[in-house]
């Protein structure tokens, strides 16, 4: 199961990642969303690391990361981030970032 991602856990959970990380920033009314979610889902059962950013509860992790259009998948790793991916995203796609 995907992590949930707050201010409060940002730092620890992401920048201080030891392996590679997916963050999805979402939100509840959003369409694109309702479809990406279940494919980050699979993903976090698939063993990757994994999180999601409500953007209605954390709008202050949305405008420090930019995002302007959700949902926006941002790949963590070592700290930065290291790909963005903007609409809705195919789970192979999401995969080979996630691997390389």
């Amino acid at each position: 199961m995907a992590k949930t991602i707050t201010s409060r856990n940002f730092e620890e959970e992401v920048l201080k990642s030891e392996k590679p990380i997916l963050i999805d920033f979402w939100a509840t009314w959003c369409g694109p969303c309702m479809r990406q979610g279940p494919i980050v889902e699979e993903l976090a059962e698939e063993g990757y690391n994994v999180g999601k950013i409500d953007v209605d509860q954390e709008m202050g992790l949305a405008q420090q990361f930019r995002v302007v259009s959700i949902p926006t998948l941002l790949i963590f790793k070592d700290g930065k981030e290291a790909h963005r991916l903007v609409g809705l995203t195919a789970k192979e796609d999401i995969k080979k970032l996630l691997d390389e």
